[in-house]
């Protein structure tokens, strides 16, 4: 791994430890920068209220000239987060700059989860769903938030 890389991930986790995001908790694993774990605690005025999601977030060797890769460990009844947890985010994907933050892509995966919306889904059934059949969306994401995130 270069040493940008692993300046850059310091300060990324400096930023976040000094100036945390409310709800979200973010640790490193002992043996490996690269790998951080993620606990996000479902948004107040959401269906996942009360739930606590794992992320899981691997930073390429090549950081930051490449996206980190972010992915839910706890399954989520979402249209933009999919059956292995990806999340449809431009700025993981095309839309990726050296210059955007961690605390940036944070605070965007927990306003996905906050704002759950039919555009841009990975879960086309859940997106026509939420589009068609709210109650329903919300109901189901609810149980799985309780099923699966408690």
């Amino acid at each position: 791994m270069s040493t940008t890389a692993i300046r850059r991930i310091g300060r990324e986790l400096a930023e976040l430890q000094n100036n945390p995001i409310e709800g979200v908790t973010v640790v490193p694993l002992e043996d490996n920068l690269l790998h951080w774990d993620v606990t996000i605690a479902g948004p107040p005025n959401s269906p996942y209220k009360g739930g606590t999601f794992k992320v899981k977030i691997i930073f390429p060797d090549n950081f930051p000239f490449k996206a980190p890769s972010l992915t839910f460990s706890t399954k989520v009844y979402h249209p933009g987060i999919n059956e292995e947890g990806n999340i449809c985010v431009p700025v993981l994907r095309d839309e990726w700059k050296p210059t955007i933050t961690l605390s940036n892509v944070l605070h965007i995966v927990y306003d996905k989860l906050a704002n759950p919306s039919p555009d841009d889904p990975y879960e086309a059934d859940i997106a026509a769903q939420l589009k068609s059949d709210k109650p329903k969306f919300t109901s189901t994401a609810k149980e799985w938030t309780k099923k699966y995130a408690s």
